[in-house]
């Protein structure tokens, strides 16, 4: 079992036309946030079916997968490293955690896909019984996907009726000035309403979303009633958050 087996199983499953559009939808050209990646067009059922039946691909051979240039290839290794996770004791789950977290640092994860399908089932299952301090760190990185990660492993925190981490690391990323970002913690600040405590939502909006960038403050406001959504979106911000698409 190794990293061309997978390659080969996603080439057979891939897609010319799907290629092209996926291309375009994570924003590939020059300049843009996904500027270089590469797609051979696998669907994401498809990449995961693939990533189950090699879910025991040795750590060598996920590493080849993630050194790759090509997208679903990189997913692919990051979703194995999922499965091998939920299934590992702790000693195995430090070992993974640590891999995922090189993988990180090194700009492998590097798109919102990679970073949301993998980051709360690894950094943030890894964390729910340690210390979260690389949290900060991250949300304070100049990286764009090293901060998405930050908010992103909340996810595992809010699903344990957990608040606070969510709400910190907003915090840090109020003033962000990537939309991904802002789509990313209105997101969490949305589900944190939904799972953990509406008013817990509403406390921090009341304090913040004079400074929340539209988009962050209509992410985080779906669920609310019709009559919550008028009110927090007619309060007048009072700092223009430039958008970097």
């Amino acid at each position: 079992m190794t990293s061309q087996d997978v390659i080969l199983a996603l080439k057979e499953r891939a897609s010319a036309e799907r290629a092209a559009t996926s291309a375009r939808f994570f924003k590939t050209d020059k300049g843009q946030y996904g500027e270089g990646d590469k797609f051979i067009g696998v669907n994401m059922p498809d990449t995961r079916a693939v990533c189950k039946k090699y879910k025991d691909l040795p750590k060598l051979e996920v590493q080849k997968l993630l050194d790759s240039k090509v997208h679903e290839h990189r997913m692919a290794g990051a979703i194995i490293l999922t499965y091998q996770f939920a299934k590992a004791d702790a000693a195995e789950r430090e070992k993974i955690y640590q891999l995922y977290m090189k993988n990180v640092y090194a700009g492998r994860i590097n798109n919102w896909d990679l970073v949301d399908v993998t980051t709360p089932r690894i950094v943030g299952a890894y964390l729910i019984d340690k210390p979260r301090d690389v949290l900060t760190m991250l949300a304070k990185s100049q990286n764009l996907w090293q901060r998405r990660v930050a908010i992103l492993a909340t996810f595992a925190f809010i699903n344990r009726g957990e608040s606070a981490d969510a709400i910190a690391i907003a915090k840090i990323l109020l003033h962000d000035k990537h939309d991904l970002i802002h789509k990313a913690v209105g997101w969490m600040l949305r589900e944190m309403g939904k799972r953990v405590d509406e008013k817990t939502l509403t406390s921090f909006l009341d304090t913040h979303a004079q400074q929340m960038p539209r988009t962050m403050l209509r992410y985080s406001i779906e669920r609310l009633s019709s009559k919550q959504k008028s009110h927090y979106m007619n309060i007048k911000p009072n700092k223009v958050t430039m958008v970097v698409e």
